[in-house]
């Protein structure tokens, strides 16, 4: 079995690994999902290596299981790598782009290497530099989106270019979506949007309740909506007043889009939150929340009702393997 491959590699139960979830992704979030038998994420790229020492020392007093350290090809430095290979810790997952030198520095470091790509060809390039795992991100994705191909024709183009475990992502939010990543010939599956559900998560409840009501149709991919610190990053979020008043002025580049500069509200620590700003909605964020960046993919749907992750973890695989039995059934019936 494929998933058993990738469970082997990463010394887990269950085939599902959160995605990191910048802003709304803590110690709590990635510690719950590995407890659970899956493998937890930490995006912890955004604070040099003082916080990745930190962040990791924190998942670590909370769980004894493996994760990973998420790290930002577009701002990582070689210091937040080190770090990570100075701590030992078990994988690092790579993101926005494939650099073979970090790749391979991770691995002689002695770390497992998951590598986020958009298409078959980055597939083959993070393959040969070492990758123990390939990420195949689907367009569905919420946040941040790498590429531009569909998970239905992204996952078996990958999975043919390479001879590594796959883990799919992008608009995965229950155990059937999961059943049909497998079937594409995913070893496992990367989970976002469904993760924003659980009690864990650090964001606003009113983000939380938007995410309960979104339908599939309700989030929008966009080239440069919604960027401030990190320009040129195409992204996947609810729509919203923001996002449909930019889209009635014809999608303006940044510079020209209408109420940019206005403050919508205020950070924990006070910082102003700019429209347009990219900034995660956390619980003490105060001001308009539905006009700030709910990212989010189109798997919300599946999205319903708050869970604990572990809860979460368990009821997509059981959801997955029932869903694969029934259609093993069929198949047999009208055999």
């Amino acid at each position: 079995m494929l998933e058993k491959e990738l469970c082997d590699i990463l010394g887990i139960n269950i085939p599902i690994v959160s995605a990191p979830l910048g802003g709304a992704t803590g110690p709590a979030m990635t510690a719950a999902v590995s407890e659970a038998g899956g493998f937890g994420t930490i995006p912890l790229w955004s604070g040099g290596a003082e916080l990745v020492h930190s962040g990791i020392a924190a998942v670590r007093a909370l769980t004894d299981r493996n994760f990973a350290v998420n790290l930002n090809m577009d701002f990582c430095r070689e210091e937040e790598l080190q770090a990570c290979v100075d701590q030992e810790v078990c994988a690092v997952s790579l993101f926005w782009g494939v650099k073979p030198d970090y790749i391979e520095k991770a691995k002689h470091g002695g770390l497992l290497v998951f590598s986020t790509v958009g298409n078959a060809q980055e597939a083959k390039i993070a393959a040969d530099a070492g990758a123990d795992v390939i990420v195949a991100q689907g367009w569905e994705a919420g946040g941040h989106v790498w590429g531009q191909v569909a998970s239905m024709a992204l996952v078996p183009a990958v999975v043919d270019a390479v001879n590594v475990p796959v883990v799919a992502a992008g608009g995965i939010s229950d155990g059937r979506a999961m059943a049909a990543a497998l079937m594409l010939g995913a070893s496992g599956v990367w989970i976002g949007t469904r993760f924003l559900a659980s009690h864990e998560a650090t964001i606003h409840p009113e983000y939380r309740q938007m995410i309960f009501d979104a339908s599939e149709d309700q989030t929008q991919w966009a080239s440069e909506l919604y960027n401030g610190f990190w320009p040129n990053a195409p992204h996947r979020a609810l729509m919203n007043e923001t996002s449909r008043t930019w889209e009635a002025a014809g999608g303006p580049d940044p510079g020209q889009r209408p109420g940019e500069g206005e403050t919508v509200g205020r950070q924990a620590n006070g910082d102003a939150v700019m429209r347009y700003q990219s900034h995660t909605p956390g619980p003490h964020t105060t001001g308009d929340i539905a006009a700030m960046s709910l990212w989010s993919g189109q798997g919300v749907s599946q999205v319903r009702s708050p869970q604990s992750a572990a809860e979460i973890v368990e009821e997509i695989y059981r959801e997955a393997r029932l869903t694969i039995q029934a259609a093993q059934s069929r198949w047999c019936k009208s055999g």
